[in-house]
């Protein structure tokens, strides 16, 4: 009997070419084949009749060819065609005419007289009914026919070389000489439904459906709950980290929310309260701040900032590019100057304390507070009490992790858009000893499936109530061809005294997209809106040129900008109220919530433009979500719907595993359960030491010099 293992080229049975092709697909063991779930099954029990219109929905039908032709048109293109009749054909039955356009391979497969199965959506194309580029299967009369035919038969990721068919005959032989002890079942008792063997068996051969549905739950709960117990772990070795209590009195952070022109909000002060919580708990804080574009999470950030200072101990900020560095650094220097709190900023163009800021020259246009001598009186009594050595806030990008910055005493670690930053940047701040407190934020809200995932393992705070002096955003999809219409709406907004942005995906003009180019109609823009003022930013212009064009554009020199998305995050310019985005249909949703959170940030009502040149029903389910909300926490679940799991899971960066059978949408209720349970295990028993949980110790994988705190 097989172990599970075993390499596949230790059996004879299976040719060279064919290892290799299950090399490209990942699959080198026995476990790996095994587990390389089908992507679908087709019931060939019974087929339906051929259809005499056309489907949305695509169907699987059974017929023999009849006929093979091959059409040419423009020079070398051509379109292979199989006409198919299904069995037992009377008077009525009409023939289906499968196409497959410019693949020559598949004409050297299917000849006349050959029985084929094949899944597609039928459509209507003149009289005739045909199917387009059909999956497709040539079933033989062989001893093996009844592992493909008159049975539920499974579908599966493939790659050249290596049919359906030949992958079927694989994993069925495979599966009649496994050792079924090998195949070990890692499921808690109230999780558990069978054995992991049988499942595994039933999700590529089912008896029925619904032993294909219990085998699937089974699988599912199996991949969701390892995952579960190594983002556990991540908590507990987190919780573990020799770390200490970093939270003053909060006398620095009363007085700074004294000062505040506004009121915090309810939603701010309870994160707040969270986070005062966890600084001043024995083990590291390790908590992500979420919250919609200008829901302030800046200022809670501060407030974490002075309990940390307060208690004597150093701060970093980090932002990913040197103008939100910059920016940031900005606006706590006016917060707390007052406060007598000492800031130093690195970025890779700038690491000198006492310099003048390229961007943040104090000048008339940015209208900065000067802080008078009276304020600084009033904070005195504070800040006598606080070490004024230990007091210092380091601002930052990525310089803040190299040469030239030295923490003597680092409480806090304040990580802003984390997501752009690698695991690796990010551990070489927060894996210290004694370990700082972390504090991550993002202005992506993530749907409620992903806080169980990529971060499971930190506690999250929401700020889900925005300023009440915010203005409002209104959102409109438009076709290009209405470009001249919404040029005339763009001089008027500018004739009233309000900027703009112009947004495109792309900064020069490629042969292989048709996406309009920022560079290129940047000249069209500067004769469409004179008089008045344009520039070009984007991010290959050298450090110091886009710093100049981002202080005009602040300051009102420049009236109009016309960018890439490098205006995408932490640009914050309150009379800049209208947004056009040219070729919207190739951003994606999220990061077009995000480029629409450039704009609404003063008290003027604030106008997206979402122009169209493709659209797609896809393209315009995307943009319609904008149209409706701008809601971030409903873009991002609107995100995850049209999107997939996939692509938002981000495994690779985040150290978890990938999913072969769980689908985040489909299987959330599952995830819980399997997360209760974990969390159940590791809270009673969190290094795995008692008989029944010791099994679980081999999903728990940790790479050397990674501690588990670290999370993407």
């Amino acid at each position: 009997m097989l172990d599970t293992s075993e390499p596949l080229e230790t059996l004879n049975w299976v040719p060279r070419p064919r290892l290799l092709a299950l090399r490209r697909l990942g699959i080198e063991t026995v476990e790996d084949l095994l587990t390389h779930y089908p992507r679908r099954h087709e019931d060939r029990h019974q087929f339906p009749r051929f259809p005499r219109e056309e489907s949305d929905v695509p169907m699987c039908l059974c017929g023999e060819v009849t006929k093979t032709s091959i059409r040419r048109f423009g020079g070398w293109k051509k379109i292979f065609e199989a006409t198919l009749q299904e069995p037992n054909a009377d008077a009525l039955s009409q023939p289906l005419v499968c196409r497959w356009f410019n693949l020559h391979y598949v004409q050297k497969m299917i000849a006349t007289g050959q029985q084929l199965v094949v899944f597609g959506k039928p459509r209507l194309r003149g009289k005739r009914i045909c199917m387009d580029h059909p999956e497709f299967e040539v079933i033989e009369n062989d001893e093996e026919i009844s592992i493909h035919l008159r049975r539920i038969t499974p579908i599966y990721p493939a790659t050249e070389g290596l049919s359906q068919r030949a992958l079927r005959s694989m994993i069925y032989r495979l599966l009649q000489s496994v050792d079924c002890e090998s195949v070990e079942t890692l499921l808690p008792g109230e999780l558990r439904t069978g054995e992991r063997s049988e499942a595994i068996r039933a999700i590529h051969f089912p008896d029925d459906w619904d032993a294909l549905t219990a085998a699937r739950q089974h699988l599912v709960l199996t991949e969701f709950f390892a995952m579960q117990m190594l983002i556990g772990s991540r908590r507990v070795q987190s919780h573990a980290r020799a770390g200490g209590a970093h939270c003053g009195q909060g006398d620095l952070l009363n007085e700074f929310v004294r000062r505040l022109p506004f009121e915090l909000t309810a939603a701010q002060q309870k994160v707040i309260e969270e986070i005062r919580r966890d600084l001043a708990a024995p083990h590291p804080m390790n908590r992500l701040l979420q919250g919609d574009v200008g829901s302030g999470k800046t200022v809670v950030a501060i407030a974490a900032i002075l309990l940390a200072v307060e208690a004597g101990y150093d701060a970093a900020f980090m932002a990913p590019t040197q103008i939100l560095a910059e920016q940031h650094y900005d606006v706590l220097r006016r917060w707390l100057d007052p406060l007598g709190v000492r800031l130093s900023i690195r970025t890779a163009a700038r690491r000198d304390e006492s310099a003048p800021l390229p961007l943040f020259a104090e000048t008339e246009c940015l209208g900065r507070a000067r802080v008078s001598r009276a304020s600084r009186r009033d904070a005195c009594a504070i800040q006598s009490e606080v070490d004024a050595a230990a007091r210092h806030v380091f601002v930052g990008t990525h310089a803040l992790l190299y040469e030239g910055v030295s923490f003597s005493n680092l409480g806090l670690v304040v990580i802003d858009e984390q997501h752009k930053f690698g695991v690796a940047q990010r551990a070489r701040l927060t894996s210290r000893a004694p370990a700082p407190d972390v504090l991550v934020m993002t202005a992506t809200p993530i749907p409620r499936t992903l806080t169980m995932t990529v971060y499971g393992d930190l506690d999250v705070s929401t700020i889900d109530e925005m300023p009440r002096n915010r203005g409002k955003i209104i959102t409109a999809l438009r076709e290009a061809s209405k470009l001249a219409e919404v040029l005339t709406f763009l001089r008027t907004q500018l004739e009233a005294g309000r900027q703009l942005y112009v947004v495109y995906p792309l900064i020069e003009e490629s042969d292989k997209l048709t996406a309009k180019a920022a560079a290129v109609e940047y000249e069209r823009w500067r004769e469409r809106l004179q008089p008045f003022s344009c520039e070009l930013l984007h991010g290959q212009l050298p450090g110091l040129e886009k710093q100049e064009i981002m202080e005009r554009f602040r300051c009102g020199q420049t009236q109009a900008l016309i960018s890439t998305t490098v205006i995408e995050v932490g640009v914050d310019v309150p009379n800049a109220t209208v947004m056009l985005i040219e070729n919207a249909e190739r951003f994606g949703l999220a990061q077009l919530h995000q480029l629409r959170g450039r704009i609404g940030r003063g008290r003027h009502k604030s106008y997206c433009i979402l122009l169209s040149s493709e659209p797609s029903a896809d393209a315009g389910a995307k943009l319609d979500v904008l149209e409706k909300t701008t809601n971030g926490f409903a873009v991002a679940e609107a995100d995850l719907q049209l999107r997939g799991s996939g692509d938002l899971l981000g495994t690779a960066q985040s150290g978890l595993p990938g999913l072969k059978i769980g689908d985040l949408r489909r299987d959330a209720d599952l995830m819980r359960r399997a997360r209760a349970a974990a969390m159940s295990i590791l809270g009673d028993d969190p290094r795995l030491e008692s008989a029944a949980n010791q099994r679980f110790r081999r999903l728990i994988v940790e790479q050397e010099n990674r501690t588990f705190a670290n999370v993407s």
